[in-house]
């Protein structure tokens, strides 16, 4: 899948350990996390916030991963867990969270 995803909602992730995460998705990456918990590479997923506004944040994050990271097929074998690189990356990721009360 190539297509540019906009992100628009929040999800808490479960790892198997039980150490959790946040993540910006949307509904087809959220679709693939379920997968995931299915198939046994994840706990769970849950959203904890639709519709996020489309800040600035949002956008510098977006870009960054639709920049480096590949989506993926209903085939896939693994689950990706996104990095967040100190800087404007990190910054501009936990800017949402705030905004959005998360965290």
């Amino acid at each position: 899948m190539n297509n540019y995803q906009i992100l628009d909602l929040i999800e808490q992730i479960t790892r198997n350990d039980n150490t959790k995460y946040y993540e910006l998705a949307n509904i087809f990456m959220n679709g693939r996390a379920e997968l995931a918990a299915e198939r046994g590479m994840i706990k769970e997923v849950a959203i904890v916030q639709l519709n996020i506004p489309h800040s600035t944040a949002v956008q510098t994050y977006e870009k960054y991963i639709n920049d480096t990271y590949e989506f993926p097929a209903e085939d896939f074998d693994h689950w990706q867990e996104w990095d967040k690189p100190a800087g404007k990356i990190k910054t501009a990721f936990e800017q949402v969270l705030q905004a959005n009360h998360i965290g």
